[in-house]
């Protein structure tokens, strides 16, 4: 059955350098094994969109698509979950008609409940994919959630990359020895 590394939410002035870290890093949010964690107990998918399933503001994709028809046919239920606004979502959102909340304040934790409300899941059966530390991971860990992230698939020049991307590098050198104690995969 499905765990989470995180027993329960945490308050606000509990911050812990565990919360930075996800359970599972990998190359894509399309090169996850999700057969492996619906046999794991997990029934329950909130995603980012943005830099996680398309490049920032680009439409839904035939490839966004069949990922989410493969993930109903293994028997997921799923949400996204952005802090865009609700023109954004739902344009995203058009094709693949599942759950959806914008405006989410992501990293605050009552956007993580409430998606798992609507899912009718719980912190033990959910995770979160997400291309960001600092909102997707660090709101999902701290609202008891395990976390998977993913690789930055949007365009941006390295040479600007910006400062929470520069810390989000300096975390994941961490990764390898955090990662042995909190593994979903």
């Amino acid at each position: 059955m499905a765990h989470s590394a995180n027993k329960s939410t945490k308050s606000a002035d509990t911050l812990e350098m565990t919360d930075y870290f996800p359970n599972e890093y990998m190359e894509s949010a399309y090169s996850i094994d999700y057969e492996a964690l619906y046999r794991k107990g997990f029934r329950g998918i909130i995603f980012d969109i943005d830099n996680t399933l398309v490049p920032h503001g680009a439409d839904c994709t035939p490839r966004a698509d069949a990922l989410f028809r493969h993930l109903t046919r293994i028997g997921f239920k799923t949400l996204l979950l952005s802090n865009n606004n609700a023109e954004r979502v739902e344009r995203f959102n058009r094709t693949i008609g599942t759950l959806a909340i914008s405006d989410a304040s992501k990293p605050a934790t009552d956007s993580f409940h409430e998606a798992m409300r609507q899912l009718g899941t719980n912190s033990g059966n959910t995770l979160m994919i997400g291309d960001t530390i600092h909102t997707d991971i660090l709101g999902a860990n701290r609202a008891g959630l395990n976390s998977i992230l993913v690789k930055y698939i949007g365009y941006y020049d390295k040479g600007r990359k910006g400062l929470r991307r520069k810390l989000e590098s300096a975390i994941l050198l961490f990764f390898p020895l955090i990662h042995r104690r909190r593994r979903i995969l």
